[in-house]
């Protein structure tokens, strides 16, 4: 097999998670857009591998090994995204990721914080 078959399969893979990341506003489908762009990540180093070991006699086999370290870290980070999505839902009721950045904490929120009360009003106790 050439190496452009998988080549070409990871890119699309990468490109469509790429337009879930950028598109979606659901925090659950970008997390599983991240899983794709992962999982074209670890086509590209098995493919490579393969490829490199033909070429060069090497049964090191270095890309697979990578590719496992990956799926480990990417087992880790669902679990850990998922927990924080979970959390953040039964907190606020929602998922969707613009509503999310609107709950941001600001200097005005915490009245011990120097800069809590505002230049104005700080100005005009002065």
């Amino acid at each position: 097999m050439h190496l452009a078959y998988p080549a070409v399969l990871a890119a699309l893979l990468f490109c469509t998670g790429l337009y879930g990341v950028l598109a979606r506003r659901n925090a659950i489908l970008v997390l599983m857009s991240v899983e794709l762009m992962l999982n074209a990540v670890n086509l590209n180093l098995v493919a490579f591998d393969v490829w490199l070991s033909r070429a060069a006699k090497d049964t090191l086999h270095s890309g697979q090994a990578l590719t496992l370290f990956t799926i480990a870290i990417a087992a880790a980070e669902i679990g850990i995204g998922l927990a924080i999505v979970l959390a953040v839902y039964r907190d606020r009721g929602t998922a969707d990721i613009d509503r999310l950045r609107d709950t941001a904490e600001t200097p005005g929120d915490d009245p011990d914080h120097p800069d809590a009360f505002g230049t104005e009003k700080a100005e005009a106790t002065a």
